[in-house]
């Protein structure tokens, strides 16, 4: 079952993504004039996924390079290390934030990775890469969100974008949980209480507008997603319209009037990793850009989950 989890979040995530790809750029307008009254509705074959699928990749890898339970410098040097590899990958091609590229060239350049980012940006690039984080350390909140925020903070140091991070990876673990989706909102906001204003005003909007009938109106009362904490609220709100039913969520997430990759790639990873990987479809999933690498990489993942869960059990009885 958690192999079954981890394929499904990390599937779900990118081909999230790479719906929103095509229509990133696009007012809801003109991704109806361009697509029809629907919007669109399929991923492109192949499905090339964003930097924000390939960030997230080069996070878990550097996590994994470190090992689960590292030191936290361990660690972050490990991501911001695999973020350099991403950095000058020729398939760094797929229009990276300014931010991230940024923040990754000042660690390239020697500065820590709690000071390498830029302070004055709550952009949503790094809380469009950290749902595996909410997989890994599942059973383990502080770490859980001491591994977000630091994460966040090597190319956004805003509170307001450590504070979405946080929350991103929190509603994965709620998903994992089996929390009622009618459960979220509260414990994300008691979770991320006091990190930012800005993160809580975005998570109550999406109260307000939970009983609206139109979905277009109420997306637009969040925001467009450019920023941490709307991209985070409107993938939720998206999640929690669609629990069910993937296809339906990312599409929904993807015809928005923002950011619309990374507000399905949110999106995608919290409704994959609640629903598995048999929920997602398989001619999606066949054409899904590096796919037996994502299953390699979600058997990885629950390997290592299992050795930390091991030893976490070692350290608690005292052996």
């Amino acid at each position: 079952m958690s192999f079954d989890k981890a394929a499904g979040l990390l599937f779900g995530l990118a081909l999230g993504d790479a719906l929103g790809a095509p229509v990133e750029f696009l007012s809801l307008p003109r991704i109806e004039a361009q697509y029809g009254r629907t919007g669109i509705q399929e991923p492109p074959i192949p499905a090339l996924y964003t930097d924000d699928t390939q960030m997230t990749l080069a996070l878990v890898e550097g996590l994994l390079d470190a090992g689960l339970n590292a030191p936290l410098d361990a660690q972050m040097n490990a991501i911001g290390s695999r973020f350099v590899t991403w950095k000058h990958s020729p398939e760094n091609d797929r229009a990276p934030g300014y931010t991230c590229m940024k923040g990754v060239g000042r660690f390239e350049a020697g500065h820590r990775w709690h000071e390498a980012g830029l302070i004055d940006s709550k952009g949503c690039g790094s809380a469009m890469r950290v749902a595996p984080i909410g997989y890994l350390y599942q059973h383990d909140e502080a770490r859980l969100r001491e591994i977000a925020a630091a994460s966040s903070a090597i190319t956004h140091r805003h509170p307001t974008a450590l504070a979405a991070s946080v929350a991103a990876a929190y509603a994965v673990r709620l998903a994992l949980d089996g929390v009622p989706p009618s459960e979220f909102l509260r414990p994300i906001m008691l979770f991320t209480d006091g990190m930012s204003a800005e993160m809580d005003d975005a998570l109550y909007k999406i109260g307000h507008v939970g009983a609206w009938s139109d979905e277009k109106a109420a997306l637009d009362h969040i925001g467009e997603g450019w920023t941490g904490e709307e991209a985070v609220a409107l993938a939720l709100y998206c999640f929690l319209r669609y629990p069910d039913d993937y296809v339906s969520c990312v599409r929904r997430a993807a015809n928005t009037n923002g950011d619309s990759d990374s507000i399905a790639c949110i999106a995608g990873g919290i409704i994959g990793a609640r629903l598995g990987i048999a929920a997602i479809p398989e001619a999606w999933r066949e054409s899904c850009e590096n796919a037996a690498y994502l299953t390699e990489l979600a058997a990885r993942m629950d390997e290592a989950r299992a050795i930390l869960a091991t030893s976490d059990e070692r350290e608690s009885d005292g052996t």
